[in-house]
């Protein structure tokens, strides 16, 4: 009978007792920290050190400073290469091995851990095999780690049916998920709106409580969502003046089993759409742009930040 495998492998790699060769968890933190280290110098570290540079590689993020504080201990000495980003895209080399398996790919590719995409990609890349003994190895390793993913942890179940996801049993966490919004208007209704000079009353304000009850009404506008147990909700307004407009910042906060991303989406929008009707009376062609997730935490999935101006 086969060992389970360990908590930063997956069944699918080659017994590897005693971590004599370098698992995809340890190569992973490797490449992320730009050390390449020979398997001489692998097999040179102690077990301990082994083990710990493995586990910081299945950590959602890689701890940088751990993983050359152990591997600059190895002998012969690594050597220093540009470090290596976990893919976020679906690698395009990735979709094309998967053949057949691509639309499972595609549908689980977001819920998947940095660990599982980098695992994925390093598999279908990999030169070290023949392709036949490459395309059986990435089969086994989608049977493993998309199996457990479609249908669960997607909206749509493996017969590409819309469902509401079963989240009892991933644990409560707290959650954070920020979204951002632009509405375009032209210099004459901003300075309208900074001067306090609009038919309606107080935009700004109005907009921010709009936001703020949006958001707590999120699973009954997005069908598939669940209702969260919101902790706080923020809606900020900063009118700018070039290009002219108003900058939404949304922020959602919970403690509970799924993100909250979509319900700073919602009070980002939602605050847009007030802005809107509160002054198209004298601005019919404004904008509504850039409505975009701009961070989350929480979760299996790790941590997100959009890169880029705000």
């Amino acid at each position: 009978m086969n060992a389970l495998p360990l908590s930063f492998e997956f069944a699918f790699e080659e017994p590897n007792p005693g971590l004599i060769l370098l698992p995809l968890a340890a190569r992973r933190a490797l490449d992320v920290a730009g050390i390449a280290l020979s398997l001489e110098a692998w097999q040179g570290l102690s077990l301990d050190e082994r083990r710990l540079i493995a586990e910081a590689g299945s950590a959602a993020v890689v701890p940088v400073g751990t993983v050359e504080r152990l591997a600059l201990r190895a002998r012969p000495a690594p050597d220093r290469i540009g470090p290596r980003r976990d893919p976020e895209e679906l690698p395009a080399e990735l979709a094309q091995a998967v053949g057949p398996r691509l639309r499972d790919l595609t549908l689980a590719w977001p819920a998947l851990t940095p660990f599982e995409r980098y695992a994925l990609a390093k598999v279908a890349r990999s030169k070290k095999a023949e392709p036949e003994e490459r395309a059986a190895r990435l089969a086994r390793a989608c049977d493993e780690i998309l199996t457990t993913r479609v249908g669960h942890l997607t909206h749509l179940t493996p017969t590409g049916d819309a469902h509401m996801v079963d989240v009892s049993q991933k644990p409560a966490t707290a959650r954070r998920g920020v979204a951002r919004a632009f509405v375009r208007m032209q210099p004459e209704t901003l300075a309208a709106l900074v001067g306090g000079r609009t038919p309606k009353g107080d935009v700004l304000a109005v907009a921010r409580v709009a936001g703020i009850q949006a958001a707590k009404r999120t699973p009954e506008l997005i069908p598939l969502c669940h209702a969260v147990a919101l902790t706080g909700v923020e809606v900020a307004l900063e009118p700018r003046e070039e290009p002219p407009g108003v900058a939404i910042l949304a922020t959602a906060r919970a403690f509970d089993r799924t993100g909250v991303e979509m319900e700073a989406l919602v009070a980002a929008g939602a605050a847009a759409l007030t802005l809107y009707d509160m002054l198209k009376a004298i601005d019919r062609g404004m904008s509504i742009t850039d409505l975009e997730v701009v961070a989350k935490s929480g979760g299996r999935s790790g941590d997100f930040e959009r890169k880029g101006p705000a």
